[in-house]
């Protein structure tokens, strides 16, 4: 009987460890690919988006915030943003200083990485007077003469300069720095709408828009790119300053870049009234969040420069601060990175209720451009207020 016991405990410890064996292979895999893993890190520094893969006790992933894509060609889920600034430090990183694609030794066909290293939002996509970037080695004139040029430049501050280490640091090591700032106005402000509900779910959200009969001025400074139905939908709001606020509700894609593309195939195609008539309504829930993330997805992760030397990007941080109301927007982004070195190598439609009261998604991009410099998914309105 003893033995019997004992063989059928050893048969159950022999099917843990198989199992814990294959999650073990599993999750090394998707770490390896910049996937979320399935049961644990084992123990590693890893994250996705800047959450913690492996050390919530509910096995869930945080999600009460808005998450970061570090490109429009990441996979996206609800209540994400994306700004350009940390693509165009990491262009900088790859094309002036390592010389080449970055890899991370121990995370090869990391996706995000695979994203970056394309540059598909460069220094082109958006005007010089939007943006400040320089790179260095870390020191406290370095720090000076990037908070000089931004005073200068925007009349702000930087939110992340002194979360790096600026003195007492190998000149061999380098800090790269990027904000952009865009304001820009409507030309006629829209109207104060009633609060009313998002989603069903949310309560009270303050909007903005357009009743019918509104003036023919202030109907002007309105587009419709794309119309199927009030429940899929393209508008775009024009500003006195070259930038276009593109509105889309309904329009797939698992990536801002999916979703984008769509709405340029989908307004090529549009047969429709592209007038916003008064018979049409607009609904535009107001925006204001400002957010800081660390970017712990890209840290730790060792590299090489095409002259041989090993790296590993010691810190990186970004900040995206973005309004929206009835008179106009602002977008305001700082991104900044350490690095350091490391021993290691239809017909037209007569009424149309265009109402943004449900996940919508919004670009900013400028007029004579074909890329947008920001993007946003927005699900849980509470989170963008």
């Amino acid at each position: 009987m003893k033995k019997k016991i004992f063989i059928a405990v050893l048969i159950i410890l022999l099917i843990l460890i198989l199992i814990f064996l294959g999650l073990f292979i599993v999750d090394t895999k998707r770490m390896k690919e910049g996937k979320p893993v399935v049961f644990s890190t084992w123990g590693r520094n890893y994250s996705i988006n800047g959450v913690d893969s492996g050390n919530n006790t509910n096995g869930n992933q945080q999600t009460d915030e808005i998450q970061f894509a570090l490109t429009m060609d990441d996979k996206i889920d609800k209540d994400t943003a994306w700004c350009g600034t940390f693509q165009l430090i990491w262009n900088d990183l790859k094309n002036d200083l390592a010389k080449q694609d970055i890899v991370f030794n121990e995370y090869p066909d990391m996706e995000v990485v695979k994203n970056l290293n394309k540059g598909s939002f460069t220094t082109d996509d958006i005007s010089e007077n939007s943006y400040y970037k320089t790179y260095g080695h870390p020191t406290i004139e370095l720090k000076n003469q990037i908070e000089n040029a931004i005073k200068e430049k925007f009349n702000e501050t930087s939110d992340i300069l002194d979360d790096f280490q600026w003195s007492d640091s190998n000149l061999s090591d380098y800090i790269l720095y990027c904000m952009l700032k865009k304001e820009f106005k409507f030309p006629v402000a829209f109207k104060t709408l009633e609060s009313g509900k998002f989603a069903n779910k949310y309560n009270d959200i303050e909007y903005f828009g357009l009743e019918k009969n509104s003036e023919e001025q202030i109907r002007s400074q309105v587009e419709v790119l794309y119309y199927k139905n009030d429940d899929e939908f393209v508008v775009k709001l024009k500003t006195e300053q070259n930038d276009e606020v593109i509105l889309a509700k309904g329009i797939d894609g698992n990536t801002f870049n999916e979703i984008y593309n769509n709405i340029v195939e989908n307004e090529k195609q549009y047969d429709g009234d592209r007038t916003f008539t008064a018979s049409d309504e607009l609904k535009v829930p107001k925006l204001d969040f400002d957010e800081k993330r660390r970017l712990n997805e890209v840290e730790n992760k060792v590299f090489s420069f095409s002259d041989g030397m090993t790296y590993e990007i010691d810190k990186a941080l970004q900040t995206i601060e973005f309004e929206l109301d009835e008179e106009g927007g602002k977008i305001e982004s700082e991104a900044a990175m350490s690095i350091k070195t490391t021993a290691m190598l239809p017909e037209k439609v007569k009424e149309r209720k265009l109402y943004l009261d449900d996940e919508f998604t919004i670009f900013l991009k400028e007029t004579d451009k074909d890329i947008p410099y920001f993007a946003a998914m927005i699900n849980d309105i509470t989170k963008f207020e």
